[in-house]
């Protein structure tokens, strides 16, 4: 949304306005859009072919001005007026055709130059080489928190960057350098506390300026305090400041990157300060930290993004409503653009139209300023803009396409937008050939250009279907820039959003009051606080309102669908587009065509449970449990009736288990049970309880890591969720769900003893260890128990036999006891790892042991989310989605004929068969049920190895066609095929109703 929104209004009132308005003005478009792609392309190219291309089209270019010339004296009256015509729009296109060339050299030279100064200087070659050097560094951005990830079974510690230039460079050999090269500098905190458990904010976790530090007690608090305040004073330190740092130099991850180097800096307290910052950049400063004082006292989500819609600072912005942001398209909001710059200029000269009419509004012109004055005043404003927005892509850019409006307006020239931006683009490129290759600088210009070129048609086309004229505007503007900046949201987040349009719309009419307000606020806030306090709390109510829209949207089973990424998905979804856009236009035309597409539209948004279980048949009907797809991590959800279930562990990423369990219709949690608090197994805590009633929380005995732990208190006690640990014994009963908590012992393993000792591996034999009974299953939760501890656990039960389902223990790692799956024989066993993990899970030899005992082998990287129905007579397992293997070869896997195939998302299912399971049902959502004759289980374990390694020909003594029988409305045993009775085999498959068509 751009200053370009408001000053195209007039033309979308009616279609008249619309005629007059004329063509759109291109003359610019084409050399802006040249020296874009030429500084594009220089960037990464070797300077002498940027060279040649240069010279070449220098060449190119004179002909044509040599040729335009004659052209145009041959037109003064040696031929006839037709042909003299011909001449001047030849010796036009000519012009034209040069000019775009010459503004292509300009671009190409500018990005050679620009990225040739990058590579100057000694810094690249040191860091290449990874020393450790000691540089003066001028801030150029503020800093800002990375948010942390989960590796493996430890969260990474969050760390701070920033963009700086080495101003002054020492290197190992002594010598002294005065530069000015760009780097990224990437600040860590030295804790010993935190590199030992992996503690740190969560991807769940508050975020922000107070998620920031640590909950600490006792005479821990003081360090954690002085480590919390040098943490603000990196945070705080503002653009132009110079700090000296001793950094270990890495080269970037590209060649043609805009940093020459990035310096991981590891620092122990607050930065050395060389020269302070200057005195524009401290007023800016101070006016953003009043607006922050300001808003202290509001409600979480208004404190957290009223800063973001006025100035554009998210550092209290939390992880997941920035996920809900992203999800509903409303990431513009949050990265300041032109709309703010609008809504500013908007006071001053009124609506734009009629900013150089006598009839002109605004407080311009009730100060009785001159149409000069006003340019002028203008100009300050959106200067003071950057400086206090922080120059950003789109900030930038709409800045620039500002400051041409002001100066056609005080020229009293006549303001046309499309060359106002065409000519923005032109001159930043020029300026900053490095904002050729930023997405959101591209994204910036796609929208404002379909907001200038295609809203306009829209909004009169919905004004000839009788739209009120506001309201069409506002639905063609939303749709527009949707429709245009999707493909490029595809290449990189590989998805597309089906509510960003209504999220727009809903979200709109609470942007101007909060933008107003809280510039108000930020202006009273260095004169009057109280009086910044007062307007700020006004801007909370419009703040809260987009944050619920943000969150409510987010919430939606279908806000958004899977897309390929990547370039190639770009351009088919921009292909899709212009289908639909086409197939759009007709069906306008009929009303009860656009009720059905509107209609089609709310259903794949709302994804109704019945609607969605028939047409992609997941969830199964009579699901018993589900091994969640959430990556490299463990999450089970247990049925315990309508709408509850029990859940156990949540992965290591919030959106993950937040969108398995909307899917599985589970919106009520009695008990949440945390098997031990490494982060792939508590991290996404905040998505599970994400619009849930949670009765509890459990976690194991043993409280380490202690950051992990310390996350689960904080977000339990945030959700106001009483804490439990579990009890070796513990017996508890759920609607059909009855469980035995068999480990850890009364004396868990690492407590009052180093990890490690005595075999045991500290939090992971710790893990809660589950037997759980429903419908007659019987289900083994084993965690990430580890040999030492499964040993154990066979010594603490004895009485411990074969089960029905397996959870495989860490994620199927090679680490398992050969005894203990023996012992246990589980028919079906489920891992639950993520897609191209490092670790190789789940590794050949555990798989080969499970294989051997007769078990069918299901992991959540090549089969998706897996769901486990039936009865110990009829055991079926579905999965809802398979994967290509071809990626999950080195873990061991064979790949089978079925996830051979290019991954596509669709549900599966498995039957006992031949003495072997088997995938069958490619239809979605058929479930096949399998028991043997007399209402006795598969064979497993030794039997089920033996049948299955029978000759071909013996296994064909039961009938080589299809004996099966099918149950329909109860109708069992009747035969579909074939003369061989299948019940010679002992086997007999019963496919259920569902299953037929």
């Amino acid at each position: 949304m751009t200053l370009a929104r408001e000053a195209a209004a007039p033309p979308l009132g009616t279609e008249a306005e619309t005629n007059r308005a004329g063509p759109a003005d291109l003359r610019l478009v084409g050399p802006a859009l040249a020296a874009w792609a030429a500084a594009a392309f220089a960037l990464g190219a070797p300077g002498s072919a940027v060279g040649l291309g240069c010279a070449a089209a220098v060449v190119v270019a004179a002909l044509l001005l040599w040729r335009a010339k004659g052209r145009a004296s041959g037109a003064g009256g040696r031929f006839p007026q037709g042909r003299a015509a011909g001449h001047r729009r030849s010796a036009g296109a000519c012009v034209a055709l040069a000019a775009v060339l010459l503004c292509a050299v300009a671009g190409a030279a500018s990005a050679a130059l620009h990225a040739a100064d990058v590579r100057r200087g000694p810094l690249p070659a040191w860091a290449q080489r990874y020393a450790r050097l000691t540089v003066d560094l001028e801030v150029t951005d503020d800093p800002r928190m990375t948010r942390p990830k989960v590796r493996g079974s430890q969260r990474t510690p969050p760390a701070l960057v920033f963009t700086a230039d080495a101003v002054r460079i020492a290197a190992p050999d002594g010598t002294v350098t005065e530069a000015r090269t760009p780097v990224l500098a990437v600040v860590q905190h030295r804790d010993p506390e935190d590199e030992e458990d992996g503690g740190g904010t969560s991807g769940g976790d508050s975020g922000g300026e107070e998620g920031a530090a640590r909950a600490r007690t006792g005479p821990e608090r003081g360090a954690g305090a002085g480590r919390g305040e040098a943490l603000s004073q990196w945070r705080g330190l503002l653009p132009s400041t110079r700090i000296r740092v001793v950094a270990r130099a890495a080269p970037p991850l590209a060649s043609a990157d805009r940093m020459a180097a990035v310096l991981r800096v590891t620092a122990d307290g607050p930065p050395t300060q060389v020269e302070p910052p200057s005195a524009l950049q401290r007023l800016a400063g101070s006016l953003r930290a009043g607006l922050r004082d300001a808003t202290d006292g509001l409600s979480a989500d208004a404190r957290a993004l009223l800063p973001g819609l006025v100035v554009g600072d998210t550092a209290r912005v939390p992880p997941e409503l920035d996920d809900a942001f992203s999800t509903t398209d409303l990431t513009h909001l949050l990265a300041v653009s032109g709309s703010n710059l609008t809504i500013v200029l908007a006071l001053l000269i009124g609506p734009p139209h009629l900013a150089s009419r006598a009839e002109r509004r605004g407080v311009a012109r009730h100060l009785g300023l001159s149409l000069r004055g006003t340019a002028v005043v203008g100009g300050a404003l959106a200067l003071g803009f950057v400086v206090v927005c922080r120059p950003d892509p789109s900030v930038l850019r709409a800045a620039a396409c500002g400051l041409i409006t002001l100066l056609a307006i005080g020229t009293g020239r006549r303001r046309s937008l499309l060359p106002a931006l065409a000519a923005a683009v032109l001159l930043l490129v020029l300026y900053d050939p490095w904002l050729a290759r930023r997405y959101g600088f591209l994204l910036s210009v796609l929208a404002t250009g379909a907001l200038l070129l295609l809203a306009p048609r829209w909004s009169a086309a919905l004004q000839r279907r009788r739209v009120p004229a506001r309201l069409a505007e506002v639905i063609a503007a939303a749709a527009a820039a949707q429709a245009v900046c999707a493909p490029v949201v595809a290449v990189l987040a590989a998805r597309v959003g089906l509510v960003g349009v209504p999220c727009n719309l809903l979200a709109e009419i609470a942007v101007a009051p909060a933008t107003i307000l809280g510039f108000a606020a930020l202006a009273a806030a260095p004169i009057a606080l109280p009086v910044a306090k007062a307007l700020a709390w006004c801007a909370g109510w419009p703040a809260e309102w987009i944050a619920g829209v943000a969150r409510t949207g987010a919430e939606l089973p279908g806000a958004e669908v899977g897309w390929p990424g990547g370039w190639v998905g770009g351009l088919a979804l921009a292909a899709a587009t212009v289908v639909l856009l086409a197939v759009g236009r007709r069906a306008l035309r009929r009303r009860w065509l656009c009720v059905l597409c509107a209609l089609a539209l709310v259903l794949a948004v709302c994804r109704p449970a019945p609607l969605t279980r028939v047409l992609t048949g997941w969830p199964p009907p009579d699901w018993r449990i589900v091994a969640c797809d959430v990556g490299q991590g463990d999450g089970l959800v247990l049925a315990a009736g309508d709408g509850t279930a029990l859940v156990v562990d949540t992965g290591p990423e919030p959106r993950a288990i937040d969108h398995c369990l909307t899917a599985l219709g589970v919106h009520r949690i009695p008990l949440l049970l945390l098997t031990h608090f490494h982060a792939d197994h508590v991290d996404g805590l905040s998505g599970a309880l994400r619009g849930r009633s949670v009765g509890a929380i459990e976690t194991t005995t043993f409280q380490e890591p202690s950051g992990q732990a310390a996350f689960v208190r904080r977000v339990a006690a945030g959700a106001g969720i009483p804490l439990a640990r579990a009890v070796p014994g513990e017996r508890r009963q759920l609607g059909p769900l009855t469980w035995e908590v068999l480990w850890p012992g009364a004396s868990p393993p690492g407590v009052g003893t180093a990890a490690g000792e005595g075999g045991f591996s500290g939090p992971n034999d710790s893990s809660v260890a589950l037997l759980v009974r429903t419908g007659g299953l019987t289900v083994l939760l084993l965690g990430d128990l580890e040999p030492p501890a499964q040993q154990a656990l066979l010594s603490a039960h004895p009485e411990l036999a074969a089960v029905d389902v397996l959870k495989v223990a860490h994620h199927g790692s090679g680490y398992q006891d050969p005894e203990f799956l023996h012992r246990l024989a589980p028919r079906l066993a489920l891992i639950s790892c993520g897609v191209g993990n490092p670790y190789g899970h789940p590794a050949p030899r555990t798989l080969a042991a499970l294989r051997a005992g007769g078990a069918l082998v299901l992991r959540t990287d090549v089969d998706g989310a897996i769901a486990v129905v039936g009865t110990p007579g009829r055991l079926s397992a579905v999965v809802g989605g398979r994967r290509s293997r071809r990626r999950s070869r080195a873990s061991g896997d064979r790949p089978s004929r079925d996830g051979a195939r290019r991954g596509r998302p669709s549900a599966g299912c498995l039957r006992w068969r031949g003495g072997r399971w088997r995938r069958v049902g490619r239809r979605c959502g058929c479930r096949v049920a399998f028991h043997r004759t007399g209402g006795e289980s598969p064979p497993r374990g030794r039997e089920a190895h033996r049948i299955a390694r029978e000759p071909t020909r013996r296994r064909r003594s039961c009938g080589s066609e299809d004996h099966a029988s099918r149950r329909v409305g109860g109708s069992e045993g009747r035969r579909v095929g074939g003369a061989t009775d299948r019940r010679a085999c002992g086997v007999r498959a019963a496919y259920d109703a569902s299953c037929v068509r």
